[in-house]
């Protein structure tokens, strides 16, 4: 027999922290079904969910909630048509839904953190890492390069950038997700030393804002807001390297999605 999907779980669940009281957990499917393929993604959107079924892959490992909302909620009154028709498609093919959350930032190092650090290709200049944040000293550079580098190696259309352009940068810190706000963010000027700070998101009347007031100081500080799904899709990304190595007899794929947001 194969691998079935719980044995796929056990090994989310047995090589890093305790993620009791989280939001892991299998969302749709039977543990006790053989997996024919893996699809890491950040979430298991409609496309996603249709790319999973074209690549014959029956277990989808989404990063966030696949129903619009942090927590899952098994049940709801009179649910929206969209809910209904991603649920229809999810129980038609038999697709089993994991959703692994905790489990890859509770790791040592954050293997979301360290999936986006990897895909910019700046793990040699890693100095320090906390639960939340990784501190990088890259060559010096300007803040408009540093913002050109990051487009390019994550192929991004475009950045939201506050601060002077012209800025020189080197010491650099990174938060993925929803870590962007002041409580995360503003304590990395100083206590770290940063000049940039590269986040997912935010509000953005905290660290943006503190970043306006400190260039009007004549503060050469910078925030480069990528996004939250373009944050942590290279951590799934790296997750699916990682299964892949766990499970040689499968095949591992990661599915990413197009931005959620267009320029107009």
């Amino acid at each position: 027999m194969g691998v079935t999907i719980q044995e796929v779980i056990d090994r989310l669940k047995d090589s890093g922290p305790d993620t009791v009281d989280g939001v892991d957990g299998l969302l749709f499917g039977d543990p006790d079904a053989p997996v024919s393929g893996i699809v890491t993604a950040f979430s298991a959107t409609h496309r996603v969910l249709r790319r999973s079924i074209a690549l014959n892959a029956n277990l989808v490992i989404s990063h966030e909630g696949i129903f619009y909302s942090h927590r899952h909620e098994q049940t709801v009154p009179e649910a929206d048509s969209v809910r209904r028709d991603k649920e229809r498609l999810i129980e038609e093919a038999g697709l089993a839904v994991y959703r692994c959350h905790d489990f890859v930032h509770r790791c040592r190092p954050d293997l979301i953190t360290r999936g986006l650090i990897r895909a910019l290709g700046w793990e040699s200049y890693l100095v320090k890492e906390s639960p939340e944040a990784g501190i990088l000293h890259l060559p010096k550079t300007t803040l408009n390069r540093l913002v050109q580098r990051v487009k390019e190696r994550l192929d991004l259309p475009y950045l939201r950038v506050a601060g002077d352009l012209s800025a020189e940068c080197s010491r650099v810190g990174i938060l993925v997700g929803y870590r962007g706000g002041g409580r995360t963010a503003i304590p990395l000027y100083e206590g770290e030393g940063v000049d940039a700070v590269i986040a997912g998101e935010g509000p953005e009347w905290e660290a943006p804002q503190y970043v306006k007031d400190a260039a009007f100081q004549g503060k050469g500080r910078a925030y480069i807001a990528l996004g939250h799904a373009e944050s942590e899709e290279p951590g799934m990304k790296y997750l699916a390297e990682v299964l892949g190595r766990s499970f040689p007899c499968l095949a591992v794929h990661f599915v990413p999605e197009t931005p959620v947001f267009r320029v107009v």
